[in-house]
């Protein structure tokens, strides 16, 4: 008899024993899971709350609370435009605009191809560098949409 594992079954075991199980380590085990699944899938927190012991729907409110969670498959570049009032005000809208155009999406989806994830966030804490681009993590200051074919081209 052959037993298979799932392979995010097998991720998330692994996440767990780097943190011991620890349920006090529930957003650190979160956000590995999510780092190499690109998403966290329902058996993934299913797994999650039966090894910490920790119900299901603790585990579903620390999730839907950050908004750094996603509980759909995300794109492999992720793309977050600033709209704080700095950006705003120096123009985020149009390079919000271009990069939806130039993508395909609209704010909050993530390409067919699952190349990339496109959201708007609240602020970066980077106002002086504003418009910010956040790719991958690595912020983008004083975006326009000129910029906007170089960053995309930065993720090929």
């Amino acid at each position: 008899m052959t037993i298979t594992v799932n392979l995010n079954e097998a991720t998330v075991n692994k996440v767990l024993a780097k943190h011991n199980n620890d349920a006090s380590m529930l957003v650190a085990i979160l956000q590995d899971v999510q780092t190499e699944l690109n998403y966290l899938p329902k058996e993934a927190l299913v797994t999650i709350s039966e090894c910490l012991d920790v119900p299901l729907s603790r585990v579903y409110s620390v999730v839907t609370f950050f908004k750094a969670f996603s509980l759909k498959p995300r794109g492999r570049h992720s793309i977050h435009v600033c709209m704080g009032t700095a950006c705003h005000v120096r123009g985020a809208e149009k390079v919000l605009d271009k990069l939806e155009t130039d993508l395909c999406l609209c704010a909050g989806e993530t390409s067919t191809d699952m190349k990339f994830t496109l959201e708007t966030v609240n602020c970066v804490g980077a106002c002086a560098l504003g418009p910010v681009v956040v790719v991958d993590n690595e912020y983008v200051g004083q975006v326009n949409t000129d910029k906007v074919k170089s960053i995309l081209e930065s993720c090929k």
